[in-house]
């Protein structure tokens, strides 16, 4: 008797096995696919603001040096911090794009 039911419970028709694997939202499929995730979108503006770079921008570093741009070389950036004091800092270590004004003592 048991080994009918077993023949029995099988002769249902089977799922197909790719669709077990699939998430069933569709439309979650949809916004991996075409929306780049959080992370890709800062590394791609943080690399746009260090390529936009222009003499008198006012940055911070990643030591969190604030400083104004006074010459901008292919790797690297002078950044016066005081008056009449400039450092030269990697381009990759600028973090922040500050707004025109924001540093008044230098």
């Amino acid at each position: 008797m048991l080994i009918n039911m077993a023949y029995a419970a099988d002769s249902a028709p089977a799922a197909d096995p790719i669709m077990q694997f699939l998430p069933p939202d569709r439309d979650f499929r949809i916004v991996l696919l075409h929306d780049d995730p959080p992370q890709m979108k800062r590394a791609k503006e943080q690399k746009n603001m260090i390529e936009s770079l222009q003499k008198g921008d006012e940055v911070v570093t990643s030591g969190g040096e604030l400083g104004k741009v006074v010459k901008v070389s292919e790797a690297y950036v002078g950044l016066e911090v005081a008056q009449n004091v400039v450092i030269h800092v990697q381009k990759s270590a600028i973090t922040t794009l500050l707004p025109k004004g924001t540093i008044k003592d230098i």
